[in-house]
């Protein structure tokens, strides 16, 4: 992905939030300069991964195959005793998060506004291989059985729980969609498991200056 894309993808993503009335911490406006200049009271947001997140997922294809999102808040376990994550995310239209589950994370994904957010579901088998076994999940703590691989639809404030190994892929219809994520503790280094090998955050082209700095990148210049 180049810079000015990333740069421009942010800035819709403000734009989305701010139409649906979310209001995001004031440290996803600060600048580079600005974060240089922040010290050991803001090591929570650094070493936690909380700001933004743009990826394509080493795809260079960010159109079909990517997510731009918040983390909010999120706990480290090996720095402090918060044991949640929140995350806000915006979904475009018909763009796809690809297949992938969580080892230890359990989430509620919410629908906050906009289209409609699709969702396809399978079972992982103890190989971590995708199953055809029916995947009987939460929606809005109502238990429902969907069968796997077939598309579940959650409309504006609809919800839905993922347990661990529970494959998952998901994308926007009729328009993008503003998801909320609440979670235990997010740990992308060491907690997804995509069905296809992929890059978790891309590769990046500085055609650009920065206007923002992504969520690992904190510690570079």
């Amino acid at each position: 992905m180049k810079r000015s894309e990333i740069n421009r993808y942010i800035n819709e993503a403000k734009k989305f939030f701010a139409e649906h009335q979310f209001h995001l911490p004031v440290w996803v406006d600060w600048s580079p300069a600005e974060w240089a200049t922040k010290g050991a009271e803001c090591d929570e947001i650094r070493r936690n991964g909380l700001g933004w997140d743009v990826t394509d997922f080493a795809s260079g294809e960010f159109d079909k195959v990517g997510l731009t999102l918040v983390t909010i808040r999120n706990g480290n376990v090996k720095y402090d005793k918060k044991t949640y994550c929140e995350k806000i995310m915006f979904v475009r239209e018909n763009q796809i998060t690809p297949t992938h589950f969580h080892w230890r994370k359990m989430e509620d994904i919410i629908h906050r506004g906009g289209g409609v957010f699709c969702v396809k579901l399978w079972k992982a088998d103890a190989n971590e291989q995708p199953t055809d076994e029916p995947c009987s999940v939460q929606v809005d703590g109502v238990t429902t059985v969907v069968p796997a691989g077939e598309v579940l639809r959650l409309y504006p404030g609809q919800s839905i729980s993922f347990e661990p190994y529970m494959y998952h892929q998901f994308w926007s219809e009729n328009g993008p969609s503003m998801i909320g994520e609440v979670s235990t503790v997010n740990d992308d280094a060491a907690d997804n498991r995509f069905l296809e090998p992929l890059g978790r955050y891309p590769h990046i082209e500085e055609d650009e200056p920065k206007a923002f700095l992504l969520c690992n990148e904190y510690g570079r210049k």
